[in-house]
This record gives structure tokens, C-alpha cells and sequence, in this order.
């Protein structure tokens, strides 16, 4: 099938491309008219009537001015169409290495999911960013890539143009949300220089960039030349700068009105050390983002059975005061009021001799602010250049080229590691610090035992991430026109590198190695940091990914091909041929060159050698693409336009061909008023990291609600079950999963009355997107919701062979008497505690999202100025995840009571409002302009939404409220020694609006907000 599809692609091309430049050839000496490129997002025909009725949303460069961005992510935070970022720094707080990070921004129209937007330069694709990370599709995460949005010297961009409808079948099939079109300023003349410095109400922190413009014309202005550039630079801003972002803990910024800070739900915080005694404090365990894992951390003794009792201490009528019952005690500082006191022995404390003492377990863990000393953003230096130059030979051809490159640095504090629980480490019984901790009188406390280590976090370093990304493009394009046809073929070549490193991670192996080292040189885990050796721990820990695009296109065009009684016909034909490539290479330490076993027994791929990082293997693929289009422009009446397009795309890398297709129409009756609407279909195959990663192993803490079940069907329960514990997910590859596959359609109208006070557009669409197949995981939580019901359904019958869902691995029990008492209560056979979930990649659901834009722009000119306003809005009325297979019987027994409404079903159901999806975007911008001087007002505000896991068992929902900001600027231009010259300032955030609280890492919901507060900027331009 690929080769007969080659073989139509080279037919066709050769029998209309090459025999139009031989015409343009024979030709030369004619008086031609010189082709103009004209990029009009929505049809690739130049001057198709059609584009008129194409809903596109135009953000210019006056937009881009009037909101002062420095990146393309700030540039997406203003368009209403885009819905959250999901590759931000703040969100990336932990600094884990499955995260792409550096500077980053993903396109999201719609909020339909990263890598369902197609963008666009110049109306050609950009490469996508070699570091991807995984989105929340379904009940857990999957991998996901994205065009990086910084890509583009903003500065430069003449617009941006978004089609809203879909347009796959003109640039490609898996524009499933749209198209976004950056389209750059090109014949620039003359030379433009910008510097432009931000400075912030609340922070220490500056940001400049500089920026320029230089064209010219030769050869008689046969030939032009157009660079633009940006460099930005921008200081870090640590989270002890604000209040909230450093606190970790944010129940105190709760109003004391909230049912969040009375805490009516049934799981209220563990107990807390206020200094002299223990006591709860007021609120759930909601909003507190401080952690248990600290330098001072729980021991376990190995034989818990044979110690835990007293018989084996060298003063066992005191080993209750010394250890629980389960031998185990914690460490806190010397001083601590939680401390063991022997007081048959003088009163003395059981001191390690290095700075901290010994306490029973259950005092209450020394918890730690891990948000405390990270940056919500780093240092980043940023580099942005781009180039034109085109060339008339005149006869109607033209050669163009585009080059541009994309440099950044960015340097940023993230937190430091701690051990998974299922993962965890030992001290020796040889280790040094551990046979030095005496009594008063000489006595060993724990010669030879040996540990295990609970609740402790490495925390002496901070992890530093340093990322360096660069990509480049280059395009070499000719054009040409004989008679009423235009031809234009282009080479696209374009690569993009990030090179990722941790630096201060932790080796397991050399840690395993230094906690059973005998001599000083050994890590001490009882001296809360100081002095403890962990410099020979640490190791750096690599990322280094690569993107590459190459592209060949090649398009004929004919805007008068057939006279119809509306007017002439036009017809595009087309052919692109697509090779792209992912590598991702891991650290030697995560891709199992370097392995480490556990105490468990597991190594790779079940454990790597780098402490709490789960193993990745390496990743690399590719995939060619070979593409053949047609659009038409029919005229069928003279008020009545029509646009019929197909693509016929072939995937190397999968079986299936798409056949994708648009219809849309425009109907004109009045010079006033405009009819319109489309549908078309779009194919979106798994990405190439989804079809070639092998075994992907994921650690992360979940819920197991089979056992949450049994503690909430038990009298005493409780939390005792370790019911929210680091459980695995397993999964390979995707080889049994089909392609996405979407409709899109929009219907609505533009209205320009006539009116003598100005000009006045009005707009409206309403929209529909429905994705079948959508590619998700099941969900570690959702198998476990899937082996409650399982379990429950058997009741007590056949407990030696049940063994429940086969997708969870369990530990072997380990309950004492009391414990498998509550099963027995409970209703259902004992088991252990969920260690693994084995979860492939599925087609497991529909998506569906529906709304309505609404446009207003009004132009005046009066004796007090010229007035522009503008206002754009995006609305949400549906978003639904309906789930198919397996995981729609279990939804039925949800609906049915089967499940109770307390135990959810995560990723799937009404999404609207739910963490992040807000239903309403708004952009507004009102600007004056008057001789030299001109001002602006603008404003973004954001819906309301709530954030799932805060939802009571009652049903009541911690809900976010919008977010509203404005920005003011004022401008003057003059002349000095004819030198045009402009300064503006500007106060962004004017009313000093702070994102709303959220229970997440610095108390804000970061893919969905930015909370920079009130911050200036003062530009200074010269234009000569």
C-alpha cells in the first residue's frame, strides 16, 4: 500500500509541478505580475474568497505590544482559545526527571490535551520539543509532546492566527483542536532596537530583553533581507520570596469559614508537636504540603518480632520506652520534648551523640517545608533569531528562505530526594555512626542491628536542574505563476535539542554502600544532616533528548480554474512528504546500564540506581508520513461560497491510512451580515513515544480502595491499612492501540452593521469537537476501585484462592489478629498491600467538547483620538470523557450504587470545571491613540473551576474562583535628529490580583494561573 501510494504522490507531482516551471521558464521575458505569498490560515489558496467565512481569531502585533509578553507561553496565556499550560516550572516543582522542562510552553486550544493542536510557521510546521512529559488521560498519565511555544522572537511575529475549526484536511490530519499559524514579519525596511526591563512589586527580580529588526532591500529591491531577534533574560524568583509559596503548609490561608478549615471530612491530620505536647490541629490533612519525609527520620529494626518486645535490648524492662512494640523509634533534636527519658537513670535522654535524640515511634513526624527553598521559577537566558531572505528572478518566480534559532539556559532549585517506600533502604549493622550510639555508660544502643529507614528525606543538597535547548530551522522555498497557475515547493529541515542535568541526585548503589560502611566515612542518618557524608552519594543525572523534522512540500494552485455561475472556481492540489524522529537518552543509572537491586530483591526495570526516580529506559523512533491534498473554492452562488478539501495521509509506523476531508460554507446575503459554517475530520495517530517506549515503570503514592473500603466498612480501621502507600504502575508499549480519530464542526455568524460612529464587527460560533479512541491508561486507582468491586462481590468464599483483580500485584499479608479482624468485619477475604498495577495503553474513551466564541471590535476616530476596542471570548458548555471497554461496565455499577459515590472513578465523566477546565476565557483591549501620544487598557480573566481531590463526602466541592487581571499602558513618540523614537510604561496586573488558593505546591493551581502579582516595565524603542 505505501509503495502505491508513492507512486500516485511522484505521478501527480510530476505531471503538474514540473511541467508549471517549465512554462514559468519559457516565460521569463514576459511582462508577468510578481507572485505574493499570502498566509491565510484556513485555505491554502491564495485569494480564496472562503478565507473571509473561516472562523480565525487575529492576535496582531498591537496585541502583542499592548500586553508587553517576552515569550511564546505569556503570548498563549492571552489567547482565549488555548486552554492550560501544561508544562510549567511551578508545576514541575519536585524537579523530576520524566518532566520536560526548561523553558517550556505547550499548545492547548481547547483544553483538549496536549499534541492535538497543530502549529505552524509561515504556514508550515515547527518541529516539536524532544522533551515530553505525561498528561492525566484517562485514570493516570500519559506521554505527550508539544511544539514549544518560546520558539518564536514574539517581537518579530506580524500575527498569530488560530483556526478554530479544525484543518486537517488542509495542513494536516491530526490538527484535531485546531491550527495556530505564527506568522513573522518579512520585506522588512529598516532598522529597529528595543530594550525593554520588568521589575516586580514582590519580588527581587528583573526581566529585560532586547530586541531588533533590520531589513533591507538590493539588487534594485529584487532581493530583501530581514533579521529580527530577541534575548531575554530573567533573574530567578525563590518560593521563601512570598508568603504563600513558601509556607508548604497553607491551611492558614483558609478562611475559618471554610469546611476545609474546620475539617468535616472523616481523615483529619495526623498528630502534631506544638512543643510541649501533642495535639490535632484544626483542618483536614488538605493543604498541608509539607511532608513526613525530613532529615529526622523513623528506623525500623529488621526482626521487629524478636526486638520489638524487649528481649534482645541491653536494657529491655526499658525497651517499650525505647522502641514501640514494633521496634521502631525516631529521631528528633537534642532538646525535643518527644525524646525518651530513662528516668530510673538520672533522667537521662536517649542521646545519639550527634545533635539529635531517640523517641518512640507515633511522637508525630518532624515534617518538612520541601517547597521552601525552591524557585517557583529559575534563571533563564533566552536567544531568539530569525532571517528572511527573498529573491525575484523575475518572469513570476521567486526563491524564498527562512532561517531561525532558538537558544535557552535555564538554571532551577528543586527539592531534595527521599527513598519510595517500597524501595527502602537500610543501615548496616556495621555502619559506623550506629555502633557509636552510647548510654551513659558505654552501652551500645544498636550494635550490629540492622535498620530500616522510614519517613527520611536526603535533604542536605537541594537538587539543581540546569537545561539547555536549542533548535534551528532552515527552509529553502521557489514559487512561481504561469497563466492562472501558481506553483510553490519548499525543502523544510529543522532540529531540536535539549540537554537535561540534575545535579545532586543520589546513587542508590553508593548510598546502599555508604550506610554500611564501617569506618567515618560512612553516611550518618542520625545526625539530621550535619556532618553526615553525603557528598559521596550524589551523582548527576542526564537527559538528552532530540526532535528532528524534514519536510518537502509541494503545491499547485489555480484561483480561476473554472468559471461558475457564482464566480471562479479555485483548486489547490498538493503533496508533502514528512520524515520526523524522537530520541530521548537517558542517565545510565535510569536506562539500566547501571542497576541497582533493593532489599527486595528487585532491580531494573522494577528499580533504578538513582533514588527517587522510577527506571526509564531509553526511547527512539521515527515516522514518515507521505501526504497527498486537493482543496476547492467553489462559487455557488454570488453571496455563496463553499470549501471542499481531503488528505489522504500514510503513517510508516501504523497500519491504517487517514482519509480526512472539510466542507464549510459562507453565505453572504448583505454587505452586512455573514453566514458560516463547516465540518471536517481529523486522524491523530499515538505519538512516536507512545508506539516505541518499551517497559515504562512509574512509582507514585495512590489510593488502594479496596483497602480504603475495608477501613471504612470496619469499626476501628481507621488508617492502619496503609491504604494510600507508593504503588507502581507497569506498562509496555503500544502495540494493540488505533488511532484517534475526531469531527469537528462550527456553525455561526459575523455582523457588521453600518454605523456612522465607526466601525463595528460582531461574531459568533458555536463549536463541537467529539474524539473517538482516545489513548488513556486506566489507572492505578481505578484497577484498585475494579478489585474493591471484585472482592466485595465474593464476600468471605474461597479466601485462599481469590485472588481479586489480576492487574494488582500484592504483597503477602503480614495483619496481626486485630487486623484481619477488620476484613472479617468488613465483609471480604484479607489481602495485601497493592505494590504493582500492571496498565496498558488503551483506546478507552470519547472526548467531547462544545462551546461558542463571541467576538466585538470597534474602531472610532474622533477630535479626542482614535479608539480601538476589542474583546474576545471563549465558552465551554460541555466537556465529557465517556468511558468504553471494560472501564464502562464499571461506571454502570457506579450509576447502579454498586460503588459508592464517595469512591471515585478518576479521568472519566463530566470534566467541565474540573481541575483546571474553566469554561470561560475573556480577552478584552481598549487603546487610545492621539498625535504622539497613545495608551491601553487590557484585560484577561478566567472562570471558576474546582479541584477534584479536595471534593467532601458529601459532595461539596472546593471551588476556584475566576481570576481577573488588567494591565494599563502609556506611550509618547518623537523625533530626535529624525530618529523615530517611542517609550512606554507599563503597569501589568494593575489591581494586584494574587491566583486564587489551591491545594497544590505553592498554594496556586499553576497550570491554570499565573500569580506574579502587580510588576512594571519601561520599553524605549528607535526606529530609523
Amino acid at each position: 500500500m505505501k509503495s502505491n501510494f508513492y507512486r500516485v504522490v511522484v505521478t501527480t507531482v510530476s505531471l503538474f509541478f514540473f511541467p508549471t516551471l517549465v512554462a514559468q521558464e519559457s516565460n521569463q521575458n514576459e511582462d508577468t505580475t510578481v507572485l505574493e505569498e499570502v498566509t491565510v490560515v484556513g485555505s491554502q489558496i491564495r485569494g480564496a474568497k472562503i478565507s473571509g467565512a473561516l472562523p480565525v481569531s487575529i492576535f496582531d502585533f498591537s496585541d502583542i505590544e499592548a500586553i508587553g509578553v517576552d515569550s511564546g507561553d505569556e503570548l498563549l496565556e492571552n489567547i482565549v482559545e488555548n486552554g492550560m499550560n501544561f508544562f510549567t516550572e511551578a508545576e514541575d516543582a519536585s524537579g523530576g526527571v520524566n518532566a520536560g522542562r526548561g523553558d517550556m510552553g505547550a499548545y492547548n486550544l481547547r483544553n483538549m490535551g496536549v499534541g492535538n493542536t497543530l502549529t505552524l510557521l509561515n504556514g508550515r510546521r515547527l518541529v516539536n520539543s524532544p522533551g515530553y512529559q505525561t498528561e492525566l488521560l484517562g485514570g493516570d498519565y500519559v506521554p505527550t509532546m508539544t511544539v514549544n511555544s518560546n520558539l518564536i522572537p514574539v517581537y518579530g511575529l506580524d500575527r498569530m492566527e488560530i483556526l478554530r475549526d479544525g484543518a486537517s484536511a488542509i495542513y494536516g490530519a491530526d490538527a484535531v483542536a485546531g491550527v495556530v499559524n505564527n506568522v513573522i514579519q518579512k520585506d522588512y525596511e529598516g532598522f529597529m532596537m528595543r530594550t525593554k526591563i520588568g521589575s516586580y512589586q514582590h519580588f527581587d527580580a528583573q526581566d529585560t530583553t532586547f530586541s531588533g529588526k533590520f531589513g533591507k532591500n538590493f539588487n534594485d529591491g529584487a532581493t530583501n533581507i530581514s533579521v529580527f531577534f530577541d534575548v531575554y533574560n530573567r533573574d530567578r524568583i525563590n518560593a521563601s520570596e512570598d508568603a504563600r509559596w513558601g509556607a508548604g503548609d497553607h491551611r492558614p490561608f483558609l478562611k475559618t469559614s471554610s469546611p476545609w478549615y474546620d475539617g468535616p471530612g472523616t481523615k483529619k491530620c495526623s498528630s502534631e508537636w506544638t512543643g510541649t505536647e501533642k495535639e490535632v490541629l484544626p483542618g483536614e490533612c488538605d493543604f498541608r504540603n509539607t511532608s513526613s519525609h525530613a532529615l529526622y527520620g523513623q528506623f525500623d529494626m529488621k526482626d521487629s518480632k524478636e526486638h520489638g518486645a524487649g528481649s534482645g535490648s541491653p536494657y529491655p524492662e526499658y525497651d517499650r520506652v525505647f522502641n514501640d512494640s514494633n521496634g521502631e523509634f525516631e529521631i528528633f533534636p537534642l532538646g525535643d520534648g518527644r525524646c525518651s527519658n530513662r528516668s530510673s537513670q538520672g533522667g537521662e535522654v536517649f542521646d545519639t551523640g550527634y545533635g539529635t535524640c531517640i523517641a518512640q515511634d507515633g511522637n508525630g513526624a518532624e515534617r518538612y517545608n520541601f517547597w521552601g527553598g525552591t524557585d517557583t521559577r529559575g534563571d533563564l537566558k533566552r536567544n531568539n533569531i530569525f532571517v528572511f531572505l527573498n529573491h525575484d528572478f523575475g518572469g513570476g518566480v521567486e526563491a524564498f528562505s527562512e532561517f531561525g534559532l532558538y537558544t535557552s539556559k535555564s538554571n532551577r532549585r528543586a527539592h531534595p530526594s527521599y527513598a519510595f517506600s517500597s524501595s527502602k533502604h537500610r543501615v548496616g549493622p556495621d555502619n559506623y555512626y550506629l555502633n557509636q550510639m552510647t548510654l551513659a555508660d558505654g552501652t551500645a544502643l544498636y550494635a550490629n542491628e540492622e535498620l530500616y529507614i522510614d519517613n527520611y528525606r536526603y535533604a542536605e543538597k537541594d537538587r539543581i536542574v540546569d537545561v539547555d535547548k536549542k533548535t534551528y530551522r532552515f527552509l529553502q522555498g521557489l514559487r512561481g505563476s504561469t497563466g492562472d497557475w501558481d506553483a510553490e515547493g519548499a525543502v523544510l529541515y529543522s532540529v531540536a535539542t535539549s540537554d537535561d542535568v540534575t545535579r545532586n541526585r543520589i546513587s542508590n548503589n553508593l548510598l546502599k554502600e555508604a550506610l554500611r560502611d564501617s569506618t567515618t566515612a560512612a553516611y550518618n542518618p542520625f545526625s539530621a544532616g550535619v556532618n553526615s557524608n553525603i557528598e559521596r552519594t550524589l551523582v548527576d543525572a542526564y537527559r538528552l533528548g532530540e526532535s528532528k523534522l524534514f519536510l518537502v512540500d509541494m503545491k499547485l494552485t489555480n484561483n480561476n480554474f473554472m468559471e461558475l455561475p457564482g464566480g471562479p472556481m479555485g483548486v489547490l492540489l498538493g503533496a508533502e512528504i514528512r520524515y520526523e524522529s524522537v530520541s530521548d537518552d537517558r542517565d545510565p543509572r535510569l536506562d539500566g546500564t547501571i542497576t541497582y537491586t533493593d532489599y527486595e530483591g528487585d532491580t531494573y526495570p522494577m528499580v533504578s540506581d538513582l533514588l527517587n526516580s522510577s527506571p526509564t529506559g531509553d526511547v527512539k523512533g521515527n515516522r514518515h508520513v507521505n501526504s497527498f491534498f486537493m482543496e476547492t473554492q467553489v462559487p455557488l452562488l454570488n453571496s455563496l461560497d463553499a470549501q471542499v478539501a481531503f488528505r489522504i495521509e500514510d503513517f510508516s509506523d501504523v497500519e491504517e491510512t487517514a482519509v480526512v476531508g472539510k466542507f464549510a460554507l459562507g453565505w453572504q446575503p448583505t454587505d452586512w451580515f455573514l453566514l458560516r459554517a463547516s465540518t471536517s475530520s481529523a486522524f491523530r495517530p499515538p505519538n512516536i513515544i507512545q508506539i516505541n517506549e518499551k517497559q515504562v515503570v512509574r512509582s507514585g503514592t495512590k489510593n488502594d480502595y479496596a483497602m480504603i473500603r475495608v477501613e471504612q466498612l470496619s469499626a476501628a480501621g481507621g488508617d492502619d491499612l496503609d491504604s494510600r502507600r507508593t504503588i507502581q504502575r507497569h506498562a509496555v508499549g503500544a502495540a494493540n492501540l488505533v488511532s484517534e480519530e475526531s469531527d469537528n464542526t462550527s456553525i455561526g455568524f459575523v455582523f457588521t452593521p453600518q454605523i456612522e460612529t465607526g466601525d463595528l464587527t460582531l461574531t459568533f460560533d458555536a463549536w463541537t469537537i467529539e474524539k473517538e479512541n482516545t489513548i488513556g491508561l486506566f489507572g492505578r486507582e481505578n484497577q484498585t476501585v475494579n478489585d474493591m468491586v471484585l472482592r466485595f462481590a465474593n464476600g468471605l468464599n474461597n479466601c485462599d484462592t481469590f485472588t481479586g483483580n489480576p492487574a494488582i500485584t500484592r504483597l503477602a499479608q503480614d495483619w496481626d489478629e486485630e487486623e484481619l479482624g477488620w476484613f472479617t468485619e468488613a465483609g471480604v477475604c484479607p489481602f495485601g498491600k497493592a505494590s504493582v498495577v500492571t496498565d496498558e495503553y488503551l483506546n478507552l474513551a470519547t472526548r467531547t467538547i462544545e462551546g461558542y466564541d463571541i467576538g466585538f471590535y470597534y474602531n472610532l476616530e474622533s477630535d479626542v483620538g482614535d479608539f480601538a476596542v476589542r474583546y474576545i471570548g471563549s465558552y465551554i458548555s460541555k466537556f465529557d470523557q465517556t468511558p468504553g471497554g471494560a472501564f464502562s461496565a464499571l461506571a454502570a455499577q457506579q450509576a447502579s450504587g454498586a460503588i459508592p459515590a464517595e469512591i471515585p472513578l478518576s479521568g472519566f465523566g463530566d470534566l467541565a470545571l474540573k481541575d483546571g477546565n474553566y469554561d470561560n476565557k475573556h480577552y478584552v483591549r481598549v487603546s487610545w491613540r492621539k498625535g504622539q501620544w497613545g495608551a491601553a487598557v487590557t484585560g484577561l480573566r478566567k472562570g471558576s473551576f474546582y479541584q477534584n481531590s479536595l471534593t467532601l463526602p458529601d459532595g461539596t466541592r472546593y471551588v476556584i474562583p475566576s481570576m481577573t487581571t488588567m494591565d494599563f499602558s502609556l506611550d509618547y513618540r518623537f523625533d530626535v535628529m529624525n530618529v523615530n523614537q517611542r517609550i512606554r510604561f507599563s503597569v501589568k496586573n494593575a489591581m494586584d490580583e494574587r491566583a486564587p488558593l489551591a491545594d497544590r505546591y505553592y498554594g496556586y493551581f499553576a497550570d491554570a494561573h499565573q500569580d506574579w502579582g502587580r510588576n512594571y516595565y519601561l520599553d524605549y524603542r528607535v526606529s530609523f
